[in-house]
């Protein structure tokens, strides 16, 4: 059975008014705690992400490159080792992301090492290399 100009045209009509009926109207959601207001998305931690891992040594390439780096902070004395453990970071950013910068995402294995010089702790992170990113808080 074949259709109709008119048929046609007829359907279509009738299409567009049922989708037309369909948009108009109040189309926002319903607020189901009107005097609530969320908080805004955050995108990272304002804080470093604290990885968890198994103990793991720390290489002796890693270390001196660590000691190296305070060394160029100004921070002088003695490291200390704190802790020191393998993580799988979710992301490049090594667990410690800052607001506004984009990260390769993709799963890095790595080390988290934490020194303390004097009064001061310092939270270092590796990736698949030897060169170590300060994590600031």
């Amino acid at each position: 059975m074949r259709a109709t100009p008119a048929a046609l045209a007829a359907s279509l009509i009738l299409s567009a008014l049922a989708l037309t009926s369909c948009a108009t109207g109040d189309t926002t959601m319903p607020d189901r705690n009107p005097g609530a207001s969320r908080p805004p998305f955050k995108t990272s931690s304002p804080e470093p992400i604290a990885p968890t891992g198994a103990p793991a040594e720390v290489p002796t390439t890693k270390w001196e490159a660590l000691v190296a780096d305070l060394a160029a902070l100004g921070v002088t004395g003695e490291p200390e080792l704190v802790s020191a453990e393998s993580v799988t970071f979710a992301d490049g950013s090594l667990g410690c992301g800052k607001p506004g910068q984009s990260y390769m995402q993709a799963v890095v294995d790595g080390m988290r090492v934490v020194v303390r010089v004097g009064s001061k702790t310092f939270d270092y992170r590796f990736g698949e290399g030897d060169r170590p990113k300060l994590c600031e808080r």
